[in-house]
């Protein structure tokens, strides 16, 4: 746990982000772990058979000689990428995220191949809040829509797989009440 200083000035690193009097009340990372309940059958079933289609026809063109093989690679890739791509993505996402919980917002900040983010999502009493077991457990308290080819779709934010989450959770729900509506 990290607070600020009793000058109330900000810990390092923290400087012109925290407003005025704002105190660090938790930081954790999420689990970077993969987990096999994150695949998806169908698209286990589909990324495969794509994939073995692709092998085929690839060890099919070799027999006939030349190079032409070369351009099932990227349907094989494709395949296998349909098949097992987000659980193997999802843990590599995670291992460059950090949470950050102050007494008025929540901070998640990424680095990816693009540079490095900071979100912040404001705590108050409008706030909905809600806890998922796990294991490890989640905690998610904001939401944005996802446009996908059928429409858009809620997507919850949070802290998601961290190993102390009822005690975040707690914290939240205590910040929630703190704060006018």
């Amino acid at each position: 746990m990290t607070q600020t200083s009793a000058s109330g000035t900000a810990p390092p690193g923290w400087e012109g982000l925290l407003e005025p009097g704002e105190r660090i009340l938790w930081q954790g990372r999420p689990d970077g772990r993969m987990s096999l309940r994150q695949i998806n059958l169908f698209h286990l079933i589909f990324g495969l058979f794509f994939a073995g289609f692709a092998l085929f026809w690839m060890i099919m063109a070799a027999f006939a000689g030349g190079f032409f093989w070369m351009f099932g690679l990227l349907h094989f890739s494709a395949g296998v990428s349909i098949a097992i791509g987000q659980p193997v993505i999802d843990p590599l996402r995670r291992r460059y995220t950090w949470y950050t919980l102050t007494d008025r917002r929540a901070f998640i900040a990424r680095r990816t191949l693009r540079g490095r983010t900071l979100d912040s999502y404001r705590l108050d009493a409008g706030s909905r809040v809600r806890f998922e077991a796990g294991p490890p457990p989640s905690v998610y308290f904001a939401e944005d829509k996802v446009r996908g080819k059928r429409g858009t779709r809620p997507r919850q934010i949070g802290f998601e797989r961290i190993e102390d989450g009822q005690k975040v959770f707690s914290l939240i729900e205590g910040i929630r009440g703190q704060q006018p509506a």
